[in-house]
């Protein structure tokens, strides 16, 4: 059914629970994890100051999306599953949706906070990968109790 689920993974205890839930799915079918983590940095700089420090903060997000996709492959490694790793700058849920197409995936897995009764129901990236993805997708929220 799935042969390659992609997981974007940040870290935050949101895309932890989609990714648990990601990686049972990949061990259930048989499926390779795809480890995403996008660099979103701000908005272009309005100083020199902070175009100097551009390059470092750069390097700062690749070391740590290298660190976040590490973890999520050794969560798959526990449960058999083989994981592929990358890492893309730019608009998340943009960065999402291409990579899920552009590498042909099966499922898109994500975790999503809870807003509560009156505001929206998924996150704003869960949200805009939900209405412009081609592949499917597979929200996990984490409720207010979690």
């Amino acid at each position: 059914m799935y042969d390659k689920v992609l997981i974007p993974f940040d870290g935050s205890d949101e895309a932890r629970k989609g990714a648990e839930h990601g990686v049972d799915l990949a061990a259930t079918c048989g499926a390779t994890i795809h480890a995403l983590y996008v660099i979103d940095l701000p908005g272009a700089p309005r100083t020199v100051y902070l175009r100097d420090d551009e390059d470092e903060m750069r390097e700062r997000y690749r070391e740590y999306g290298e660190e976040v996709t590490a973890e999520l492959c050794g969560m798959a490694d526990e449960r058999g599953v083989d994981c592929v790793t990358a890492i893309r700058s730019g608009s998340p849920g943009e960065e999402i949706v291409d990579y899920a197409e552009s590498e042909r995936m099966d499922v898109v897995v994500l975790g999503s906070a809870y807003r509560g009764k009156f505001r929206a129901l998924l996150g704003s990236t869960a949200e805009k990968v939900v209405r412009t993805s081609e592949v499917p997708v597979v929200t996990v929220r984490k409720s207010v109790n979690d």
